[in-house]
């Protein structure tokens, strides 16, 4: 009878210890898989801030930037704390301006002095109130 609940007793520590084991070793996300995609999102940001430098570098966004006042200065030095949606969304209009500035265009279309002013607008917002 003894040797009978001390099996049983073992058993039952077994069973209830086992799911706490299992449990502790399974991962939903592999950590190489978490790494890459930290990397992934580095990079992506990376390439969205150098979007946004690259038409703030652009001599024709220069030249509008001169004639409405803005200073591309501090417009510059807030790439780098733009973060999230407001990010995507500025490298976003960052990229149809660059688009259609490379399009050959010499001329100034409407839209494109918009979108310009837009991201100059988003940018000095952010500073403003950072």
């Amino acid at each position: 009878m003894q040797i009978c609940r001390t099996a049983v007793g073992a058993t039952l520590a077994v069973l209830l210890c086992a799911p706490v084991a299992w449990a502790q070793q399974s991962h939903v996300i592999s950590p190489r898989a978490l790494d890459q995609a930290v990397q992934q999102r580095v990079a992506q940001e990376q390439a969205d801030r150098e979007a946004i430098r690259n038409v703030l570098e652009n001599p024709t966004v220069r030249n509008v930037a001169a004639r409405a006042g803005l200073p591309l200065e501090k417009a510059e030095a807030a790439v780098s704390t733009l973060q999230g949606d407001e990010l995507r969304q500025a490298a976003n209009q960052a990229r149809q301006v660059d688009a259609q500035l490379a399009g050959g265009s010499d001329t100034l279309v409407l839209s494109t002095t918009t979108l310009i002013i837009i991201i100059l607008l988003v940018i000095l917002l952010i500073v403003a109130l950072k």
